[in-house]
């Protein structure tokens, strides 16, 4: 009787002593996931991973946490809404893209010969804010079907020491396993800019797995990846990252045919007046981009918009706003003159006290010259008349 009490008594302690480990792992496994700093971010990228799967039609690949962070700047290209119809100009530019970038990616079987027509691994696209630097990458993403990556540096920084380096791993990792795809980097010279003695170590070791990746040490030399990347500032770049963009097209500011195409992109499908002078507007519109130029058309859409609300409260009732006509266009274009006007006078400072000090400052100089122009003229006189005193006259 006493052995078998014992015997229950060992194991009911024995189970509890179970029990109380079991309670043990699962809090700390509970503990350790609510530590993890990319636990937010790997449920979002899990979710967005599936839709990923289902719109491009392929099962759901096996990631890890890092390639789930990465997910989440996956854009599928055909959610894209940018062609190359809807970028004005450019023609020789898109055409040039079209053979050395879409079509390597597209018909990939024409390039698997040799090593000159090997695939391109980087191009940059550089020239002034507001020329289509994103919407041409976004173009080329919907023209080649590619999936697009658009690499955040906010998510590729970590507090932990090596996350970093795993992070930009996992992006040409998931660029690998979701080929073919274009590895995107805007503003690539606040990312990949010159390195320098005062670089923190985290980042240099960012940059230097990102360029070893990027030859291919660990993928493919076939795979159907490329890096794209903009820079407002392509002097800034590390001269390693320029030998591995081999390919750089300048996107400058349009000439006037090309802005005449673009006013005709931004405005395709809106309601215009027939007789619209596309080439006077882009005449008048010397050294604007085609964000300037967009921003220009959204500004003159708002004077029918005006004229609808001042005729309603007249007592006029319309369905519509009227037409975009050409003097829209002037009006908007003498205000944003106006504003660039006002805007290049506070630059310096406030615009009244520098008209003020230099109306001075032009009124002292005019004066002190006016005097000095008085006293050399009062000095040559007087020497003139001693030289040559007047006759003396023989009257008495």
């Amino acid at each position: 009787m006493g052995a078998s009490s014992d015997s229950t008594k060992v194991v009911q302690e024995l189970l509890l002593y179970c029990a109380s480990a079991a309670l043990s792992c699962l809090v700390l496994f509970v503990g350790l996931r609510q530590l993890d700093p990319n636990r937010a971010a790997s449920k979002k990228a899990l979710e967005h991973k599936k839709e990923i799967a289902k719109r491009l039609g392929r099962p759901l690949i096996q990631t890890n946490q890092y390639e789930d962070v990465i997910a989440c700047d996956v854009i599928n290209p055909d959610h894209i809404d940018v062609e190359f119809d809807s970028i004005g100009g450019l023609d020789g530019i898109k055409r040039s893209l079209y053979e050395l970038v879409i079509l390597p990616l597209r018909r990939p079987e024409l390039f698997a010969h040799g090593k000159l027509l090997s695939p391109q691994k980087g191009v940059l696209l550089y020239g002034p804010p507001g020329t289509g630097k994103t919407m041409l990458a976004k173009a080329i993403a919907k023209e080649s079907g590619a999936v697009f990556i658009n690499v955040r540096v906010s998510n590729l920084m970590s507090k932990w020491f090596g996350d970093a380096q795993k992070l930009v791993t996992a992006v040409f990792t998931l660029a690998y396993k979701l080929q073919p795809a274009i590895i995107f980097i805007d503003e690539v010279d606040s990312f990949l800019g010159q390195r320098r003695t005062t670089d923190h170590e985290a980042m240099t070791n960012m940059k230097t797995e990102f360029m070893s990746l990027w030859d291919g040490f660990t993928t493919d030399q076939n795979a159907r990846v490329m890096v794209l990347a903009a820079t407002n500032r392509p002097s800034e770049l590390d001269e390693a990252i320029l030998r591995r963009l081999p390919q750089a097209f300048e996107i400058g500011i349009p000439d006037q045919t090309e802005r005449i195409k673009i006013l005709k992109v931004i405005l395709k499908g809106e309601r215009v007046e027939e007789d619209l002078d596309y080439d006077y507007i882009a005449s008048l519109c010397e050294g604007f981009t085609g964000s300037d130029l967009f921003e220009l058309c959204k500004q003159a859409a708002y004077f029918p918009l005006r004229d609808l609300l001042q005729e309603e409260r007249q007592g006029k009732k319309s369905p519509i706003p009227r037409a975009l006509l050409q003097t829209d266009l002037e009006n908007a274009l003498l205000a944003s003159k106006r504003i660039k006007a006002a805007t290049g006078d506070y630059q310096f400072g406030s615009p009244s006290s520098l008209s003020r000090n230099g109306e001075d400052e032009s009124h002292l100089a005019q004066n002190t010259f006016s005097e000095i122009y008085k006293l050399m003229s009062r000095i040559v006189n007087s020497n003139n008349t001693a030289a040559n005193p007047p006759p003396e006259s023989d009257d008495p």
